[in-house]
């Protein structure tokens, strides 16, 4: 029995995405520009049936200092309430980024490459009066310069509680009409 379970982790493990999977790929992704400015975005949360529980959009705004950064979101939500979430990022050596905020437990820890963020942490999520501390399970997709998505799987002991979409767009971003 302990040898099946072992070869299942293993299998499991193998299938796994890589932020190494996507180095050399175009573009690249660097938060210090990316989250730099203002940004919109919009998002939902499904349930672990993938029944889209909530919807939300999101007004942010990056700014940066050399390899320090703050990121100011503001999120409405479909039913009118509102949220404020405040990060502080820094930019590491090879990629990597560690992030706070005051509903993240501990330190968020990311990875990226090429087009691609792994970004990993436990927040502080209040549900209905009370405050349950979720893993998220974060990839971010650098589509071009001004548009990213986002999907986060969230859990808790393990268990998959569901998911976060949600899709990024620079305030300065135009199509070919010049139209905003």
């Amino acid at each position: 029995m302990r040898l099946l379970m072992l070869i299942c982790v293993l299998l499991l493990a193998g299938c796994s995405a890589k932020t190494e999977d996507y180095r050399g790929q175009q573009p690249v992704l660097d938060l210090r520009e990316y989250f730099n400015g203002d940004l919109k975005a919009w998002g939902q949360f499904q349930d672990r049936s993938g029944k889209v529980i909530k919807r939300f959009t999101v007004d942010m705004k990056g700014t940066w200092t050399g390899n320090e950064g703050k990121l100011e979101e503001y999120f409405t939500y479909d039913d009118g309430t509102k949220q404020t979430r405040i990060w502080y990022l820094s930019a590491l050596p090879d990629g990597r980024y560690t992030g706070r905020a005051d509903d993240v437990i501990g330190i968020a820890e990311g990875q990226a490459s090429g087009p691609a963020l792994h970004w990993h942490y436990t927040l502080a999520l209040p549900v209905d009066g009370k405050t349950y501390h979720v893993r998220f399970n974060d990839w971010m997709w650098l589509h071009d310069q001004h548009t990213m998505v986002n999907r986060a799987v969230m859990s808790k002991f393990g268990i998959r509680l569901g998911e976060v979409t949600l899709f990024f767009r620079k305030a300065d971003a135009s199509n070919e009409n010049g139209e905003a």
